[in-house]
């Protein structure tokens, strides 16, 4: 390019950059930050920082003599950074290496970044590699991937040790690699994460509030039938009870063997979650039905293949102890689940 282009390509420049709004500048100016941050060694797409889960720390996994620093994210999940994990198994890009990588717009990041190792590494690696998570901590933004992908970085090394192609100044890491997936072949990764972090403490809660967000709705759905007359008519059958289907007026302990049947075969936490959003009235009743307070894409659709699946066992039934036997079969085959105490009480308002 001779001088007077490259004069012309600098005041095109110019004038592009004055015409930008302030806002748009920064952003190119903060686009290009983060790739010089990235060392050359991964694209970072426009990925938003995702914080540290707030009931847990950032710790470090500890396997023989080598030392991981973990932490468990806000959507729960384990993340290793990406500092020790290039000096436990990798080295910077070498000549031939860089040129390749950068030519194809594939390029790995250092710990996978040598030749010998281009032809083991998976096109799904790849992809997640390229992808990194962003961590918002105390101590800034930092790049991180899932632990779990550390396990298929270690086979990529094996791979290619088996294969004879790596380098003698690479057996070493090799040697780690092998480290590191006998430390995992006990106890998954994951679950080590969550030790070190102690985010083990807290994860059975954690779980529970994930299930109640998934069953529960923050809003109450507006009333719609959701038990067909065909329940209630096999059930009041084999209970030897007089069915009217006009009548809402049901013994008290249909709604005893309703939760049983229905409510508590949804995930464990449910129905006492349910319990504590609808609770009895003075007057001995709830104010709405229960199934108001499901989520219409999992909640209600979960509900409504129990309602399914039980009725159809009611309706094969010859009496309310072979639908018993039935019932326990299906939903508990590894023990017999209890009934409540079937005493007929007066007729009441079902809730």
């Amino acid at each position: 390019m001779n001088k007077d282009i490259k004069s012309e390509s600098s005041k095109g420049g110019q004038a592009r950059a004055k015409s930008l709004t302030p806002e748009k500048r920064k952003e190119i100016a903060q686009k290009a930050a983060n790739a010089k941050s990235t060392n050359n060694t991964l694209i970072i797409n426009d990925t938003k920082p995702i914080s540290v889960h707030p009931s847990t720390k950032i710790s470090t996994l500890k396997i023989g003599n080598m030392e991981l620093p973990c932490a468990v994210l806000e959507d729960r999940t384990p993340v290793v950074f990406f500092t020790n994990v290039t000096k436990i198994l990798g080295r910077g890009l070498g000549g031939k290496t860089k040129k390749l990588a950068i030519k194809s717009g594939t390029q790995l990041p250092e710990f996978l970044s040598s030749s010998p190792l281009e032809p083991f590494v998976s096109s799904s690696l790849r992809i997640s590699l390229n992808n990194p998570i962003l961590v918002r901590s105390r101590g800034g933004v930092r790049k991180a991937l899932n632990a779990t992908l550390i396990p298929e970085i270690c086979e990529v090394w094996l791979d290619a040790d088996k294969k004879k192609v790596l380098q003698p100044s690479q057996a070493h890491i090799a040697k780690n690699a092998e480290i590191l997936l006998r430390g995992f072949a006990r106890v998954g990764i994951t679950a080590l994460v969550y030790e070190a972090t102690e985010y083990e403490k807290i994860k059975g809660r954690d779980e529970l509030e994930k299930i109640l967000e998934a069953y529960i709705s923050k809003e109450l759905m507006p009333w719609t039938r959701m038990f067909p007359d065909d329940f209630y008519e096999y059930l009041f059958k084999l209970r030897g009870w007089q069915y009217n289907p006009l009548s809402v007026k049901r013994p008290k302990i249909v709604g005893k063997l309703t939760n049983h049947l229905i409510y508590e075969q949804l995930p464990k936490g449910v129905l006492e979650d349910l319990r504590k959003k609808n609770p009895i009235m003075p007057r001995g009743y709830r104010k709405h039905k229960f199934f108001q307070f499901l989520t219409s894409d999992i909640g209600n659709p979960h509900l409504a293949n129990q309602i399914i699946a039980v009725t159809t066992l009611m309706r094969v039934s010859t009496s309310w102890d072979n639908f018993e036997r039935l019932f326990n079969r299906r939903f508990s085959p590894q023990k017999e689940m209890i009934f409540p105490e079937l005493e007929v009480s007066k007729p009441s308002t079902s809730r």
